[in-house]
C-alpha cells in the first residue's frame, strides 16, 4: 500500500479535516478502513492524476459505495481537491523521509541517488508525474500553490541539506552561496530528470540523444557541479 510507511498520515487527515477538505466521518473512521480510503485515491491518482480521478473507480477500488464517498468529502470537487493535497503531501513526506540518508552520503553519491533513484521511483507513478509536469509546466497559479511549490520546496531542502552535510565533512568550499548554489543544483537536477521523464522537454533541453546517453550527461554534471564547489579539486573520476 503506498501509505503504508506514511508516519504522517493522521496528522494530515487532521489538517485537512480542518481546511474542510474532508469530513468528520472521514476522520471517525476505522484507521484501516480509512486507509483502504486513502490508497485507493492515491493508486487511482498515480495511475491517471488528480483531476482524471474515477469516482466509480476510486469506490471499487476501497470496496464502499459512492454514496459513502460522498459522506467523507461531501462531492466530487472536494475529493479531486483532496487527492490534489494528499498527493502533494505523499511526495513532499517522501523527500522528507530519503533526505537525512542522502545528506549523510558523499555528496556525488548523494546526488546522484538523489537523481536516478528518482527517476525511477516516477517511472511508477505515471498518471501523478505526469499531473504534476502540468502544473508545473503550465502555470495554473492555484495548483502551483497547492501542489507544485510544496513539492519543489522539499526538493530543494533535500538538495540544501545535502550541501550542507558535505560542508561540514569537508568536501564541499565554505565560503559557497549556499542558498543560490542550492537553487542551481535543484535546477540543474531537475532538467536532467524531467528530460529523461519527459521526452517532449528533452526535445527543447536536448540534455541525451542517440550518442549521448542519460549516464553520460549525468556524470557530465556531477563533475562540472563538484567541480566548481569541490574543497579540493578533484584528480579524476571515482
Amino acid at each position: 500500500m503506498l501509505t503504508s510507511d506514511w508516519t504522517q498520515i493522521h496528522t494530515h487527515i487532521l489538517q485537512m479535516e480542518e481546511k474542510g477538505l474532508v469530513t468528520r466521518t472521514f476522520r471517525r473512521l476505522d484507521p484501516a478502513r480509512r486507509q483502504v480510503v486513502i490508497d485507493a485515491i492515491l493508486e487511482e491518482a498515480v495511475e491517471k492524476g488528480p483531476a482524471s480521478i474515477n469516482i466509480k473507480e476510486v469506490a471499487r477500488r476501497a470496496g464502499v459505495s459512492i454514496g459513502s464517498l460522498y459522506m467523507y468529502f461531501n462531492n466530487r470537487d472536494g475529493l479531486l481537491t483532496f487527492a490534489t493535497e494528499l498527493c502533494a503531501r505523499f511526495m513532499v513526506d517522501m523527500f522528507e523521509s530519503i533526505g537525512p540518508m542522502l545528506a549523510d552520503m558523499p555528496l556525488r553519491d548523494g546526488l546522484m541517488m538523489y537523481l536516478t533513484g528518482g527517476i525511477e521511483w516516477s517511472r511508477t507513478m505515471t498518471g501523478l508525474i505526469a499531473f504534476f509536469a502540468r502544473a508545473a509546466y503550465q502555470g495554473d497559479p492555484a495548483l502551483g500553490d497547492q501542489m507544485v511549490r510544496p513539492i519543489a520546496n522539499s526538493m530543494r531542502q533535500t538538495i540544501k541539506d545535502m550541501l550542507t552535510q558535505a560542508i561540514a565533512r569537508g568536501e564541499v568550499r565554505e565560503d559557497i552561496d549556499l542558498e543560490a548554489t542550492t537553487r542551481i543544483i535543484h535546477a540543474l537536477t531537475i532538467v536532467v530528470g524531467d528530460a529523461q521523464l519527459l521526452p517532449y522537454l528533452n526535445t527543447y533541453f536536448q540534455v541525451i540523444g542517440e550518442d549521448v546517453p542519460p549516464e553520460r550527461t549525468l556524470d557530465a554534471m556531477l563533475d562540472m557541479v563538484l567541480s566548481g564547489i569541490g574543497a579540493q579539486k578533484r584528480k579524476g573520476r571515482r
